[in-house]
């Protein structure tokens, strides 16, 4: 493998690699590189690129702009894997934050220094710092794909700081109806229209694409349960709504129910019957029998009520979910038991989550120690 250094004017040099010939073609191929500096610095990078050829790791830089390369990933690598719901959510986040700043650079061009200053710029405009993180994230899902396909050698993403938020502890991000106004809420909640669909959502702690998706035939009377087995999705574009799989494999599960919850559900389906003439194929219908969305029931339903009691408005439907496992890890239910209700991949999850609570529970713990270590007669 042979190489040339060229003059091409003062502190300018035109590094040629010869790399063989196409196997389609069967014409030369050559690895061009333009280097601003000294001889010695030209030299550098030519004997830099024959040891990476050598050694097999040499990727001849693809000259193809990030936002071709974005739509090719989005397309081919993202699409076909993960719920059209995810799917949109990074093409979002590409197009809000990143096209705009890098998307017109060529792939292998676009420096690490470049990504950090996009960042901070994203800081300053007031975005949120969890906001930046799902950027890092998506665009460094990306940057690894394009390391795959060989369209890079080196991933500018390696060296970048992802910001993070001291500034708020897990517990004030993670937003809770209070513990001692939840049967005040519920008590409330079974005053509204929707009083059914809170009260399974605080009493099972599904998300709500979960219980918004359930079917009658979901629900087993008989042993006290209700399976999540779909969420569903409504389409940002175009409109409609469709059925999705659930989050995780850890997220089709079952989830028992009290029996308040079960002589709920049947009122719920014996006014179905009323409205309807028969039960319909969702529990949860607007009045027309179409699907019941969550944009909907937050914007109709919960947070009027949250207002009504003059809760913190910043309060979302998940944070029903949130309340639900926050009471019962306080109660001293057993995490593992916890992640499986709530559809978390591990146990690890859930405590990180909800690491919150686990000072209490610490705390119970070396009570138990001391009872059954320093009792005494």
């Amino acid at each position: 493998m042979a190489g040339q250094l060229i003059n091409r004017g003062e502190r300018k040099w035109l590094v040629r690699i010869y790399l063989g010939r196409d196997v389609v073609t069967g014409k030369r191929k050559y690895h061009n590189k333009t280097v601003y500096g000294t001889k010695r610095d030209a030299q550098k990078y030519l004997n830099g690129v024959l040891r990476e050829i050598d050694l097999g790791r040499f990727v001849e830089p693809q000259k193809m702009p990030l936002n071709a390369f974005l739509d090719k990933w989005l397309k081919d690598a993202v699409k076909p894997r993960v719920r059209d719901v995810t799917y949109h959510n990074y093409s979002e986040l590409m197009s809000n934050y990143v096209r705009e700043g890098l998307g017109t650079k060529l792939i292998s061009k676009v420096t690490t220094l470049e990504i950090q200053a996009l960042y901070s710029a994203l800081l300053e405009r007031g975005l949120a710092v969890v906001t930046v993180q799902k950027v890092h994230t998506v665009l460094g899902s990306a940057y690894k794909q394009a390391v795959k396909w060989s369209f890079i050698a080196i991933n500018p993403m390696d060296g970048v700081e992802v910001p993070r938020d001291r500034g708020k502890t897990r517990e004030e991000k993670i937003k809770i109806i209070p513990l001692d106004r939840v049967s005040e809420f519920l008590e409330a909640a079974y005053c509204t229209p929707r009083g059914v669909v809170f009260a399974l959502a605080l009493g099972t702690g599904m998300r709500p694409g979960e219980y918004l998706a359930l079917k009658w035939e979901d629900v087993d009377f008989e042993k006290k349960l209700v399976r999540i087995q779909r969420t569903i999705y409504r389409h940002r574009k175009g409109g409609g709504w469709s059925f999705q799989a659930p989050k995780t494999k850890g997220s089709v599960r079952s989830i028992s129910l009290p029996d308040e919850l079960l002589e709920d559900l049947e009122r719920h389906r014996a006014e179905q019957i009323r409205l309807f003439g028969e039960p319909q194929e969702l529990i949860f219908t607007s009045r027309n029998g179409e699907p019941l969305f969550s944009a909907n029931l937050r914007r109709r339903h919960f947070k009027p009520l949250i207002r009504e009691l003059g809760m913190d408005e910043s309060l979302t439907l998940y944070s029903i979910r949130h309340c639900h496992a926050t009471l019962l890890l306080s109660a001293g239910v057993h995490p593992k038991l916890v992640a499986e209700r709530l559809g978390h991949r591990s146990v690890k999850m859930t405590l990180d989550v909800y690491s919150h609570v686990v000072p209490s529970m610490q705390s119970e713990v070396a009570g138990h120690v001391s009872n059954l270590l320093f009792r005494r007669d």
